[in-house]
């Protein structure tokens, strides 16, 4: 089974077996866009250590594959969880939810640990 952003976009290039996997990793249209946007900013494609952070980063969101509730819930609201990725000052904030019936995990924003809370109506 392939992951998929919104609208079918191919978010990651390997798979796994559908077997082991116990939920879909979805990037919404917005975590797309920030990880595009993330990507620039290191520098991704012109530097192997930004490049490794980069993937370390993805890697971290496809883990929430095996798992999702081990993350803690966000202190704007008690529906959706984060993941934190890096080391101060340096931390990411992966915004996202659960939706249990359909055993998926829908990543909603990446963003930078030291900005202000997010509003949540501006997720969606």
């Amino acid at each position: 089974m392939q992951r998929t952003g919104e609208g079918g976009r191919l978010a990651k290039r390997w798979q796994n077996s559908e077997v082991s996997m116990a939920y879909l990793v979805k990037l919404m249209a917005r975590a797309l866009s920030d990880l595009d946007y993330l990507y620039e900013w290191v520098g991704a494609e012109d530097s192997e250590a930004a490049a490794k952070w980069f993937n370390g980063l993805e890697e971290a969101i496809y883990s929430l594959e095996e798992q999702p509730t081990r993350c803690p819930l966000t202190p704007e609201s008690n529906r959706y969880r984060h993941l934190l990725y890096g080391h101060k000052p340096h931390v990411y904030r992966v915004i996202y939810r659960i939706l249990e019936q359909q055993k998926q995990v829908e990543v909603l924003h990446i963003r930078h640990g030291a900005m202000r809370g997010f509003e949540i109506e501006k997720l969606m």
